[in-house]
């Protein structure tokens, strides 16, 4: 069986050949390279060619790769957990806003779908790398300071790596709680290893059954992702289909039987505290637009999160189309799901069934959401079943882009080396095994809320380093091959989301939790000690080979834009958190 090969062109022209350019068609792809007596690298230079069977050779010096075997409808039904985000915060949400909850679901979703048109532009400039929007948006920063690219990497992983443990954590607790009555001992021992109070109020380490059971549904995920993304992709399919039935249905059926009363949604005043803490109706003064900010904050981590559909452009099998598909089909999924979800609950509970305490924590979700379909116990069993399974998907999903990530990231020289490993079939195994370390300890943790506030602070900084690379790509790369370009007003619209997301973080972490800014600029700059072993240590101040490539620019024409952006950046976040008022 012949097996397939890669191209690597280096062309060098020290003639004069003035302006003109040579175009280059190989394997059915124009490329166009400069003629100005500079060294030229093809973008495409890794691309593996076709063969029947899909066998392939592999980069001197590796024994395995990634492979190229899924298409943009294996992306959709990777992220098609994305949608499962709604159970982890529609009751968080409500708490911090109030009745206009629903209206808050609406806005981050837009802002969401408006931002994935950039990563869809950024994506194809990198057809040969994996790991998601935030390699390729490091990309455009690494030329402009060698910190601020790792840190959008970092980000990127920390905000969903975390997705695992909160996850299993909610199915397990979905589980105990529709099998054991709330008061059985299986529900209420606990063993308190290490005081965490230093970090987050009433936060602690320790044992109970949702820490047992969580762990079990996490080494089945793992199990199912090891024999690579095709394969888990095939179960994702499987379970996709399994899991949106019920928010579909959900969804659904409270429209068509009409039982929604207007009073479940109006009027749109934002909830504030009375003396004694007793919710009560508030004005859109300084302190209502402060609590919008809050509710923002924490929708958007679950809206943002069908950017996941570009982590596999290196496992695409023709990743100049499948990007873009995957991810606008993937946002358009999004849209619906978020803002259907979201008003069907509303509509069904009304302001106080989503402050009831089981909906603010998401141990109730589920059985609530099941009981909008009635049907008896057979039938709100059923739903909670498919519920947990629509958790367990978002899971894989969580699982198969946050490996990638750390496997690109230590390919490209931002994380250490043993991260670069896969194996036999193409899984990323010692990256998915730092995942599953690093999210038992999550598992350990009391107050899961905290860990999700924590690493949404890190996530929002992450999207704005990567809409802002969209602009230094099309300046920087202006002369790039690009499978998809997004219009120049849709370019804005990200630069704008970027520098509003930041604003959620300002006036909106601390509603999460006291501290909560502080804690995530910590965990944001955690990557700094991390990338100094792996730079400076492992590869002595250079760059993996590979990296330097994708690197080269004749000019870097964005100049002291990046910075400026930076210094910009900063000044939003402060002045946002002077501003906000915490009612």
């Amino acid at each position: 069986m012949r097996k397939a090969g890669y191209i690597s062109l280096h062309i060098k022209m020290t003639a004069n050949t003035g302006s003109k350019s040579l175009r280059l068609r190989i394997a059915g792809q124009t490329m166009k390279c400069s003629t100005k007596g500079e060294s030229v690298s093809l973008q495409e230079e890794v691309l593996p060619f076709p063969t029947a069977g899909g066998a392939r050779t592999h980069v001197a010096g590796q024994t395995q790769d990634l492979h190229r075997n899924l298409t943009w409808k294996d992306a959709f039904w990777v992220t098609s957990g994305v949608p499962a985000g709604v159970l982890f915060t529609i009751g968080g949400v409500s708490a911090t806003i109030g009745q206009p909850a629903w209206i808050i679901w609406i806005l981050a979703i837009l802002v969401g779908f408006a931002q994935c048109f950039t990563y869809a532009e950024i994506s194809g400039l990198y057809p040969h790398k994996s790991g998601g929007a935030s390699v390729y948006g490091a990309l455009g920063w690494v030329r402009y300071s060698k910190f601020v690219a790792p840190v959008s990497v970092w980000c990127n992983w920390i905000a969903w790596s975390p997705m695992l443990a909160l996850g299993t954590s909610l199915a397990a607790g979905y589980m105990l709680s529709n099998l054991f009555p709330a008061d059985a001992a299986i529900n209420t021992w606990q063993v308190t290893l290490l005081d965490l109070g230093f970090i987050s109020k009433d936060l602690t380490l320790r044992i109970n059954s949702t820490f047992v059971l969580a762990v079990i549904f996490l080494l089945i995920t793992f199990k199912l992702q090891h024999s690579g993304a095709s394969a888990a992709a095939r179960t994702q399919r499987i379970l996709g289909i399994a899991s949106l039935t019920p928010l579909v249905v959900i969804a659904l059926v409270p429209l068509f039987t009409g039982d929604m009363p207007s009073t479940n949604f109006l009027p749109l005043l934002p909830l504030m505290h009375d003396a004694t803490g007793a919710s009560v109706m508030g004005s859109w003064n300084s302190a209502g637009i402060s609590t919008a900010m809050g509710a923002m904050f924490l929708a958007c981590w679950s809206t943002f999160g069908f950017e996941t559909a570009v982590c596999y452009t290196r496992e695409f099998k023709n990743p100049q189309q499948d990007t873009f598909k995957a991810i606008v089909s993937s946002g358009l999924l999004c849209l619906f799901m978020f803002i259907a979800v979201p008003i069907a609950f509303q509509g069904e509970l009304g302001l106080s069934g989503m402050l009831a305490p089981a909906i603010v924590d998401g141990s109730g979700v589920g059985a609530a959401m099941a009981r909008f379909v009635g049907g008896g116990v057979v039938v709100f069993n059923a739903i909670v079943v498919m519920l947990v399974l629509s958790i367990l998907l978002i899971v894989m999903t969580s699982m198969m882009g946050s490996s990638r990530t750390l496997y690109q990231a230590s390919v490209d020289g931002w994380l250490p080396k043993y991260l670069s490993h896969v194996n036999e079939h193409g899984a990323p195994t010692r990256a998915m095994w730092t995942d599953l370390v690093f999210n038992l300890f999550l598992l350990l943790m009391s107050n899961y809320m905290a860990v999700l506030s924590i690493s949404n602070v890190c996530y929002m900084i992450f999207v704005f380093l990567n809409l802002q690379s969209g602009w230094i790509h099309r300046l920087d790369r202006a002369d790039w091959p690009r499978p998809y370009k997004c219009a120049n007003w849709l370019l804005a619209l990200g630069v704008l989301c970027g520098y509003l997301d930041l604003v959620f973080v300002g006036a909106g972490a601390n509603f999460q939790g006291e501290n909560t800014l502080r804690n995530g600029l910590i965990a944001t700059f955690l990557i700094v000690p991390v990338f100094i072993y792996r730079h400076y240590w492992q590869d002595k101040g250079q760059f993996p080979a590979s990296m330097r490539k994708d690197m080269e620019l004749p000019h870097a024409r964005a100049g002291v834009l990046p910075y400026l952006a930076l210094l910009l950046a900063v000044a939003v976040i402060w002045i946002s958190a002077k501003l906000t008022v915490i009612g």
